[in-house]
């Protein structure tokens, strides 16, 4: 009698206690399960806008905060991307967040993770299907708005511009609202002409490559309009190498906004850059908490964003942000 007793008191004393646990149950494990799974799949680490966004990520999505975060780096490929979800459903992962390398090509792979029953996070770049219900929020910059305000900025110039046109990465959002921004603002400035545009893979080695080959061709332009900062530094490498002065022989449009950016602002080789904020880590910790909380965030949420140029910049500033 003595011997049930005690033996049920043990059985009871095992329940009770967190640490007792199957036998060959690893602790790690055990506190893993208590946290939220999160699949992300990123575009890359091309840039810095990129390598910040990453950052984000990590740190918001942390075990600190109640997260377990799977990170898979697609080098820029679409399929890299789709084999990512997939894995990710196999995981049994709680949310997927996406950073879509291109607007398309997403239906089947996303209907996937519906009929899993798994909510998907669209960040940064937009993405095109016919039926929304494939993701559950989307997070962002308004790409189209960022081209306008740099060609508002270009307009200041008073002045007919020849024009050299870096692209990103085509068919990804940030080229194409950057893009249509250049193209709106030449169908109504024909003093404007566009000499040069291809894409630089928002890459700096790429920006680089292709002014360099201008300037050997002799192609005469006045003005970079770079769909990112690092190919705005591959385009200001070239130049310095040609014994050209950027800023005052070329003037340099650029997108990001990113620190060492904002920095060759003040040293007046980059005369405006608009922001594209990379910082959404937060913002998607906080709808994953919102639909743990059985609540709707919202579908689309555009992130506030501003431009610089000299006259608006400091140390104090600059040290003030986040990238």
């Amino acid at each position: 009698m003595k011997k049930l007793l005690l033996a049920a008191l043990l059985a009871l004393l095992c329940v009770s206690l967190a640490g007792c646990a199957r036998p060959g149950t690893d602790p790690a494990s055990t506190q893993d399960q208590r946290l939220i799974l999160v699949g992300f799949s990123q575009v890359g680490a091309e840039s810095d806008w990129r390598k910040a966004n990453t950052l984000s990520m990590q740190t918001a999505l942390s075990a600190e905060n109640g997260f377990r975060l799977i990170l898979d780096d697609a080098q820029q490929k679409q399929e890299k991307q789709i084999t990512a979800i997939r894995n990710f459903i196999n995981q049994g992962v709680d949310y997927i967040v996406l950073a879509p390398t291109t607007e398309q090509g997403w239906e089947t792979v996303l209907s996937e993770a519906k009929a899993a029953g798994i909510p998907v996070i669209i960040v940064d770049r937009m993405i095109e299907v016919a039926d929304n219900s494939l993701f559950t929020c989307w997070i962002g910059s308004d790409f189209r708005k960022e081209g306008d305000e740099a060609v508002k900025w270009m307009e200041r110039e008073k002045a007919p511009l020849r024009i050299v046109h870096l692209q990103g990465n085509i068919g990804s959002s940030a080229q194409i609202g950057r893009t249509e921004g250049l193209d709106a603002g030449l169908a109504v400035h024909p003093e404007w002409q566009l000499v040069f545009r291809a894409s630089g893979d928002f890459t700096q080695a790429k920006g680089q490559e292709l002014v360099e080959a201008l300037l050997n061709e002799g192609t005469a332009f006045d003005l970079i309009y770079s769909e990112n900062d690092n190919m705005a530094y591959g385009a200001i490498d070239a130049l310095k190498k040609a014994g050209l002065q950027p800023g005052e022989d070329m003037k340099i449009v650029s997108f990001d906004a990113s620190s060492t950016a904002l920095h060759m602002i003040l040293n007046g080789e980059i005369s405006y850059d608009v922001e594209c904020n990379p910082l959404h880590g937060p913002r998607v910790r906080a709808i994953i908490e919102q639909l743990e909380q059985g609540e709707t965030p919202p579908k689309f949420t555009y992130v506030e964003e501003t431009a610089f140029d000299r006259e608006m910049l400091t140390e104090a500033l600059i040290d003030s942000r986040g990238y």
